[in-house]
């Protein structure tokens, strides 16, 4: 029995899973976080039960070590399900990654390059990643890359309208992000329609705190909504989303705004929490529920943002099968699904109000059965596609 142990690490923190992969099983899950402070917390979840402790954690190698202590104490042992594979995720992948990729020194020094395009999150997936080496020097590492899925992206839809010299001296293009949970869940929906994906065009929503949309035709994408970084696209938990970037020389000239200020407003204190003072949508629901007229505006604003998408990817695709949502957002919220289509069922795309409000948890489609494009909610697995595209790289698929 093999198994893939999966690595999201952060700055301060990272998250895993175990995954059994005959069965697809999730065997142990965790959280070592407060990485470098005094007082280092770590979580470490089995069937059996969550345990939690506190230790001092000096930087990523420690925190690997807090880890393998839980798995020591708390299982499941490696000895009876032996890592095939470490797969990390790594945001920024540039045009140079086009699938996962068994980790080298020549890859890691491409990672570390690539860290002015994510300068707050590819340093910290190297340090991951030097930390599992370390911890499991004789296990394949093996890259996983957000940015891969849209490589499919054709020269009209990743490049920007500015001097094509200087575009390409400076890797100024789209790249797009969250590209792990696009593919699975272009994946799941076709297995759950029972069609070829090859056959299906879609427009998949995922709408968390940071949230992207992605036209898929065929099983490629086509069209994604965020751009170099993750701030272009939709209006997120604190992000801007889509702005005219002659505002930035306006506030420049008008206040002074440094560029570390400008880039602080437009990814931290912009999006709903800049509409409205709220950057969790729950929080916006409630405000606007109560008559709060800032709130009401933020909410409008951020369906608006996606309707438009919607009609922009369908006119693209030139057909459309399915409108997918999934995420936090997409997956538990039935008002944010009806308003992100209120409006298109003459392009025939619609909710039902009771299938869209009724609870679950599983794919499911919440569109009326007259509609002839299906609407979906189908939750995304980032672990188990990391999982799998982690076997695949080691299997030389």
């Amino acid at each position: 029995m093999s198994a893939i142990l999966v690595v999201n690490s952060g700055s301060s923190s990272f998250k895993y899973q175990v995954i059994e992969m005959e069965g697809e099983e999730v065997l142990a899950s965790g959280l070592v976080e407060r990485i470098g402070e005094e007082s280092g917390h770590t979580r470490h979840t089995t069937p059996s039960g969550t345990w939690e402790s506190t230790r001092p954690i000096a930087d990523h190698t420690a925190g690997f070590g807090a880890m393998l202590d839980a798995f020591a104490e708390h299982g499941p042992s490696f000895d009876e399900h032996p890592l095939v594979a470490v797969g990390h995720r790594v945001v920024h992948g540039g045009k140079r990654f086009h699938e996962a990729t068994i980790v080298t020194p020549l890859v890691k020094i491409n990672i570390e390059d690539l860290s002015e395009l994510a300068p707050l999150h590819n340093p910290a997936n190297l340090a991951g990643i030097d930390a599992a080496e370390k911890a499991f020097p004789s296990v394949p590492q093996v890259a996983v890359f957000d940015t891969a899925f849209h490589q499919t992206l054709a020269p009209a839809a990743y490049a920007y309208a500015i001097d094509k010299a200087l575009a390409e001296k400076q890797r100024v293009r789209r790249y797009g992000f969250h590209g792990t949970s696009h593919k699975y869940v272009a994946g799941a929906t076709a297995e759950f329609l029972g069609k070829p994906l090859s056959s299906l065009k879609m427009i998949i929503l995922h709408l968390g705190n940071g949230a992207s949309m992605c036209a898929v035709d065929g099983g490629r994408s086509v069209e994604t909504s965020m751009g170099m970084t993750p701030l272009e696209g939709l209006v997120m938990g604190t992000r801007s989303g889509d702005l005219d970037p002659a505002v930035l020389f306006h506030l420049h000239r008008k206040t002074d705004m440094s560029f570390g200020e400008l880039d602080e407003l437009l990814n931290r204190r912009s999006g709903l929490l800049g509409l409205s003072g709220h950057g969790d949508m729950r929080d916006v629901q409630t405000a606007a529920a109560s008559g709060d007229e800032a709130a009401q505006l933020a909410l409008e604003v951020y369906l608006h943002r996606i309707r438009g998408y919607i009609g922009e990817y369908w006119a693209q695709l030139g057909h459309l099968d399915a409108v997918v949502f999934t995420a936090g957002v997409g997956e538990n919220n039935p008002l944010v699904r009806a308003g992100s289509v209120a409006g298109l069922s003459e392009m025939g795309v619609a909710v039902s109000p009771e299938l869209n409000e009724a609870p679950g948890s599983g794919a499911r489609v919440i569109s009326p059965e007259s509609s002839r494009v299906k609407v979906l909610v189908v939750p995304t697995n980032e672990e188990l596609e990391i999982a799998r595209q982690s076997l695949a790289a080691v299997n030389g698929e």
